[in-house]
């Protein structure tokens, strides 16, 4: 199972972490983990190159690991455009997590 932690603090998205293989299929044959994937990989692509943040990735693939971290200090414009790319992913992943919720733990933290 991956577990999805995303973590907010007040209205913004901060971080998001993805853990561990969903088990839904054969490694490398399971659709339910590259379709999370590829909604979390385009999303961190969108923020670097489209709106131009400059966020913190972790990754590893052997694992199954990948996190998006937010810097707390964007300009506003670039902000403003982070957190909608981030919105639009949380689309992706609550479909998905609806449709496959025994292979993807969805949790969402606020930080204070």
């Amino acid at each position: 199972m991956t577990k999805v932690k995303v973590f907010k603090k007040g209205s913004d998205f901060t971080r998001i972490t993805c853990d561990g293989h969903t088990g839904y299929g054969v490694e490398g044959e399971d659709i339910v983990c590259a379709a999370l994937s590829s909604i979390v990989q385009t999303a961190s692509l969108g923020m670097l190159s489209v709106a131009g943040a400059n966020i913190h990735i972790k990754r590893n693939d052997k694992e199954g690991f990948f996190e998006i971290i937010i810097p707390e200090q964007l300009p506003d414009n670039v902000a403003h455009d982070v957190q909608v790319i981030f919105a639009t992913m949380m689309c992706g992943i609550t479909d998905l997590h609806e449709e496959y919720s025994d292979f993807i733990d969805l949790e969402v933290c606020d930080v204070l």
